[in-house]
């Protein structure tokens, strides 16, 4: 399998483009389609890497700008205490990082309790809240959006 196929597949695992919430020419932020959090993401890099030390500084400059939208949106939207990135990569061979708001209380949204079984340790990444709910993830990534052009 090839670069461009690797990407291919791991853009259609998480769904970036049907749940992108920002992207710039480098990287793309999208809601995960597993919930571990309220507001979880995934910010990956727009063209194929495996391993983080291919990442040029052109693109870790791009990077830096869309760091501050998303926790800007995350704070705005949800009111997270604390966001933690986790690059991982041992399943998915592409450069790319986990989102996962933290939260030191349970929050409310779209009529659900939130939690974070976790905190203030490792987060739980094999929860999936709600996701028997199938509106969910659009009601996030629609959340995300408006705050991101507040």
């Amino acid at each position: 399998m090839d670069g461009s196929q690797r990407l291919a597949g791991f853009r259609a695992k998480f769904r970036v483009d049907e749940l992108l919430v920002a992207s710039t020419p480098a990287w793309s932020w999208s809601v995960r389609p597993g919930q571990a959090t309220l507001g979880c993401g995934v910010l990956s890099l727009n063209r194929h890497a495996a391993q983080f030390s291919e990442v040029t500084a052109a693109e870790m400059s791009d990077l830096s700008g869309l760091l501050g939208k998303l926790e800007r949106a995350v704070q705005l939207a949800f009111g997270n205490d604390r966001i933690n990135y986790l690059m991982l990569m041992m399943v998915d061979h592409q450069v790319h990082f986990h989102v996962i708001p933290r939260y030191a209380a349970s929050r409310q949204f779209a009529g659900l309790e939130w939690d974070d079984p976790g905190w203030p340790a490792f987060p739980a990444l094999t929860e999936q809240q709600h996701d028997r709910r199938t509106d969910v993830l659009a009601l996030i990534h629609q959340e995300l959006q408006a705050a991101c052009a507040d």
